[in-house]
């Protein structure tokens, strides 16, 4: 094997399945991480170690709810804004993409989903979600209230068929007629049910996860509060062990200390970190589209035009991350879980992706001393940080 095959990273923390490793060790072979403890004796003819001395490697971040960045849509239906969005996502650490759509006419939908059903083919996203439709009036947010509609079974599997089997997720309310039937007939389809935009009691949530729901879209987000005669969904969503709750760590879409409320409610291996992004992500402040729906940015803060309702995030992953630990002050190792194995776990692709394990693709970043992201590899080749990091992998 000639040392381009191989890189060899050395010196920095490693977050591993097993836990945190200081002054760790990877090697990465055609495209997947060979080993994560250093040999007694280096082969010969093996590339040099790249130091990372003062650098936290983590495994790839999975991200499985984002509208879009880099100033383009996944709704928009064109490969163009598709590729875009998911390489700016990319640069800022995510090696594993979910693109959602948002409310739309059933048949431009199924169109979205066969085109993002074709460029998961191809590797550039890694699945569909559908949020919307099939949610509450009274909870729809971002979403065109004259778009939606009752979950029909049948709808609701026309468009799991469109995205030519790389359907991940569908959001819908479970209140609504035909709701819990769709739930178990997703399950049944091995795609995930997830409770969002819903105007349900405690009870009818409930009833939703007894169905078959096991993620709860953006929790506290787009659903009732939680009351001391009236807990809600929220409760319901926080207390059952079946369920994986979303959170949208920006610091806008939640307080700090409600993010803490999450994490004692659910436990570290029922969190996913998720970034609900849409076009602004990575682009900047300026006028969008969210769907059929205009959007203004101001300072970071997506909003309707008409109406004000939080539209969407500005967020990325590294972003998130970096909040996590620094201002929830949550440990490193729980973090990586929240944002990489526990998405993969969800989406059963964590035997590919979502840690640092031999066999698995080498999709990682490289964060420095300010957790801020020096590199990233998706597959073994970087694509942030090859200026910096790539010579050293020279004989």
């Amino acid at each position: 094997m000639s040392n381009a095959e191989r890189t060899v990273l050395a010196g920095a923390r490693v977050v591993l399945p097993t836990g945190v490793v200081d002054n760790g060790y990877l090697a990465v072979e055609h495209g997947r991480i060979a080993a994560t403890e250093a040999p007694a004796d280096s082969p010969v003819g093996s590339a040099p170690a790249l130091d990372l001395s003062g650098h936290t490697v983590v495994p790839g971040f999975v991200d499985m709810h984002t509208h879009g960045g880099g100033g383009a849509s996944y709704a928009t239906g064109t490969a163009e804004q598709v590729l875009t969005a998911a390489r700016t996502h990319l640069l800022h650490g995510t090696t594993t993409t979910i693109a959602s759509t948002v409310t739309g006419e059933i048949d431009d939908l199924c169109r979205q989903a066969a085109l993002l059903g074709e460029l998961a083919e191809d590797g550039v996203i890694a699945g569909v979600h559908f949020e919307g439709p099939f949610i509450s009036i009274n909870r729809c947010g971002a979403h065109d209230p004259d778009l939606l509609r009752d979950p029909d079974p049948a709808v609701v599997r026309k468009l799991v068929e469109a995205a030519r089997g790389h359907a991940k997720m569908v959001t819908l309310a479970p209140e609504l007629d035909g709701g819990l039937e769709s739930i178990r007939m997703l399950a049944d389809l091995g795609v995930i049910a997830a409770i969002g935009h819903t105007d349900s009691t405690y009870d009818a949530a409930l009833a939703g996860v007894e169905a078959g729901a096991t993620v709860a879209t953006h929790l506290f987000n787009a659903m009732p509060g939680i009351g001391h005669r009236a807990p809600g969904p929220v409760v319901a969503l926080l207390e059952d062990e079946r369920v994986t709750v979303e959170l949208i760590g920006d610091g806008v879409h939640l307080h700090p200390a409600v993010v803490d409320l999450a994490y004692r409610g659910a436990g570290v291996d029922r969190i996913a970190l998720i970034t609900d992004a849409m076009a602004a992500a990575g682009f900047g402040d300026g006028d969008y589209m969210l769907g059929p729906l205009a959007v203004e940015v101001r300072e970071g803060v997506a909003r309707l035009a008409e109406g004000g309702s939080i539209a969407g995030s500005t967020l990325t992953l590294d972003v998130a991350f970096k909040r996590a630990v620094t201002v929830n002050q949550l440990p490193l190792a729980e973090v990586v879980r929240m944002l990489s194995a526990n998405p993969a776990r969800l989406l059963g692709i964590d035997d590919q992706v979502g840690s640092l394990a031999v066999g698995k693709r080498a999709d990682l970043v490289v964060l420095d001393a300010d957790w801020n992201v020096a590199g990233v590899m998706r597959g073994g080749a970087w694509a942030v940080g090859a200026e910096r990091f790539a010579p050293a992998r020279a004989a």
